[in-house]
């Protein structure tokens, strides 16, 4: 994975400090062209790596990458699934059947709706499952996508329902079906790191909020920095700035510091943020040799 890997939530209007900010951000970034501009400076800086939700919008983000493969040769997606939202408004807008329509996979109506049938005949949670992973991998095709995450608000509640067997099945499937490693996001690192050990996944790709002052770290700071010190495992930390409250330099040098911090994620608006997130990492984790 590279060190730093570049986030969406400015896109979508996600700011956990400032409703404000979120709103004006959401405003600027309806336009996609907007969204490609941010993408190709984060590109042009050395941050080719973007960390995605499966949003609307990414599928136009995704037409324009494969429209353009020259310039976009080494731009690497990182799934995150499920939007929520989007399954919502679908069934809204064009009803049950249509919404099903618009997110089968590529291999057709009556195959894809043939396995959700008998899947969910069945009661198959496998089935119904892969079937689901498959229709948010549909905007991928043929980009590059080594790493596909589950989202915090499925890991999480998985988690506290104690499902284990959920989280075999979406690491077997990317695996099988995308030749692509299975990531994780979670708001508590060290709860998720024992149901994963439980259940043999090893050395797994888990992201989760790492920053100094402990903001929306489920289960302590003490707990992380323990995981972080003894478990093996991959971490990328997000929230690293906790939402502004911690200036850049401090945050970064604090996360760069610490104990198997594989990656970064982190989002900005503009090519001087960008660049100055890139350098004070340069700085503070020196690439090694």
């Amino acid at each position: 994975m590279d060190r730093l890997l570049f986030g969406d939530n400015q896109f979508f209007g996600v700011n956990h400090m400032s409703e404000e900010k979120a709103r004006a951000q959401a405003i600027r970034f309806q336009d996609t062209d907007q969204i490609i501009a941010v993408l190709d400076a984060a590109y042009d800086e050395g941050v080719r790596t973007f960390m995605c939700t499966t949003h609307d919008k990414i599928a136009a983000i995704c037409d324009h990458m494969r429209a353009n493969p020259a310039r976009y040769s080494d731009f690497i997606f990182y799934p995150c699934m499920p939007y929520a939202h989007k399954y919502a408004n679908a069934v809204t807008e064009d009803g049950p059947l249509g919404a099903l329509k618009r997110f089968l996979p590529s291999e057709g109506l009556f195959d894809a709706a043939l396995r959700g049938g008998v899947s969910l005949a069945r009661k198959d949670v496998e089935g119904v499952a892969t079937l689901l992973i498959d229709a948010e991998m549909k905007m991928f095709e043929g980009l590059k996508t080594p790493v596909i995450f589950l989202q915090n608000v499925v890991v999480d509640l998985l988690l506290g329902l104690g499902f284990k067997d959920a989280f075999v099945i979406f690491a077997n499937h990317v695996k099988r079906r995308y030749g692509a490693e299975p990531g994780f996001i979670t708001m508590n690192m060290p709860r998720l790191l024992d149901l994963l050990d439980s259940v043999g996944i090893e050395n797994p790709i888990v992201c989760a909020n790492i920053n100094k002052i402990g903001f929306r770290m489920s289960g302590g700071i003490e707990a992380y920095n323990d995981a972080l010190k003894q478990r093996r495992f991959r971490a990328i930390a997000m929230s690293v700035f906790a939402s502004g409250a911690i200036p850049a330099q401090e945050a970064l040098e604090w996360v760069c510091g610490q104990p198997n911090v594989e990656s970064i994620v982190f989002g900005a608006s503009g090519r001087a943020n960008i660049r100055s997130t890139k350098e004070l990492v340069a700085g503070f984790w020196p690439e090694p040799g």
